[in-house]
């Protein structure tokens, strides 16, 4: 195994700690939890990032899951470059907004209504004063580990992160602020069936997502979706699926067309901006129209559905979302985890997979993981070590056990499978 050269991105780090708090914009980003250095991004193209030293790297992170087709896809830069000749930002009304939400709506006939915004966090803070103005209620139910920005009633708890960091909570957060957010388990029945019982009829929005990828991937069991309809539809309860990281992964018609459960309120982000930032939030005509300017529930973002963006989801969707497209990625990723897990088991080494659709994710785990609390009793000492050691030789995952992987289209077989040689490598080494 050859040692990195990092001396440039150290350098830079060193500069960036100066400005930024723990040098970085994004907590996950400074690799605390993978006891390293992180390295400094110069570009990307396909399946790769390059950082700074000329280090390549098989990227499985994808931004974050938005980089479907892979790193600077022709379609996408040229749809950007042709906006931004025309203007960056309006501040005004643009077609673009309604061409883009009229393809969300087609895999996504549950969002009837539908309003762009920023980011994943602003999604999250929207849709939860919104079904609090819907029903005049105040308490919020959420998933142990299930992550939904970074607002303030939501992050009881709140995974990715917050758990890779191991926060208990959040300093700044006052008490009173989460005092009306009820944390369950995800995947246990009984356990939400007993707190609608006991506390239904104050519920405004049960929360969640239904393939969690903030704790790691974790699949739903169907009657654990089966029952939060019911109970949210019992209690007169809005429930709102966060799909900000499985809408257009999991499948195309999200987690909702996969399992056949249809919400009130959807979020939405990541894939249809196509790399940039954008959000989105949507659902039943009836609880949409309580927003401003229709109703009495005020929600606004200057630069919302903003021209680049959207014409960057276009691109982005249009191609994605071509016979055929979806299912070929989804059946790589597939194959990609089978031989993963394969290799594992080869070696020795306790292993437990997921994948679901074109997401993965793995824990170094006798045991299955069903939630977050098994999540976090999995091998992370063997799971830094396996990072570290896949960095080494040009593979980047994510740097946390507690978040989920992603594959592109521009992953091929012959990358995948070069992947695949190299776990093999490190999963038979003496020293794993």
């Amino acid at each position: 195994m050859n040692q990195l050269s990092d001396i440039k991105s150290r350098a830079l780090f060193e500069r960036a700690q100066k400005i930024f708090p723990g040098g970085v914009n994004s907590p996950v980003r400074a690799f605390g939890s993978v006891k390293r250095t992180p390295f400094m991004v110069s570009h990307g193209s396909g399946p790769y990032l390059w950082d700074v030293d000329g280090n390549r790297y098989v990227d499985f992170i994808n931004s974050w899951g938005p980089l479907v087709l892979g790193h600077a896809n022709e379609r996408v830069v040229a749809a950007i470059a042709e906006q931004s000749a025309r203007g960056t930002s309006f501040g005004a009304c643009c077609g673009l907004e309604t061409d883009l939400a009229e393809l969300i709506q087609t895999f996504f006939p549950s969002m009837e209504m539908l309003r762009f915004v920023n980011s994943g966090t602003e999604a999250g803070m929207s849709v939860i004063r919104l079904a609090r103005g819907f029903t005049g209620r105040n308490k919020i139910v959420k998933c142990n580990g299930c992550y939904h920005g970074h607002v303030d009633s939501l992050l009881a708890k709140a995974g990715s992160g917050v758990a890779t960091l191991g926060i208990p909570g959040c300093a700044g957060v006052p008490e009173a602020f989460v005092r009306d957010t009820i944390v369950t388990r995800f995947n246990s029945v009984s356990e939400v069936e007993a707190l609608f019982a006991q506390q239904g009829e104050t519920i405004a929005a049960f929360i969640l997502e239904p393939v969690c990828g903030n704790a790691g991937l974790i699949k739903p069991d169907a009657e654990y979706l089966q029952a939060a309809r019911a109970l949210c539809t019992q209690h007169g309860a809005v429930l709102i699926f966060d799909e900000v990281m499985t809408g257009f992964r999991v499948d195309l018609t999200g987690a909702q067309g996969l399992y056949g459960i249809i919400p009130d309120l959807t979020m939405l982000g990541k894939v249809i901006g196509g790399g940039l930032p954008v959000g989105a939030f949507g659902g039943r005509r009836d609880i949409m129209q309580c927003l401003a300017p229709l109703g009495p529930v005020y929600q606004a973002g200057t630069l919302s559905g903003n021209p680049l963006a959207m014409a960057a989801g276009l691109a982005t969707l249009q191609a994605w979302t071509e016979s055929g497209v979806f299912d070929s990625v989804a059946s790589r990723t597939a194959d990609f985890i089978a031989q993963f897990q394969k290799t594992a088991d080869t070696a020795g080494v306790s292993l437990q997979t997921e994948v679901c659709g074109t997401m993965f994710g793995f824990f170094f785990s006798s045991k299955p993981v069903r939630c977050y609390e098994d999540a976090c009793n999995t091998n992370g000492e063997k799971f830094i070590q396996f990072f570290n050691s896949a960095l080494e030789r040009g593979v980047y995952f994510a740097p946390s056990a507690f978040e989920a992987g992603f594959i592109s289209l521009a992953h091929d077989e012959a990358v995948l499978n070069a992947v695949i040689d190299i776990t093999g490598e490190i999963f038979s080494s003496t020293t794993f």
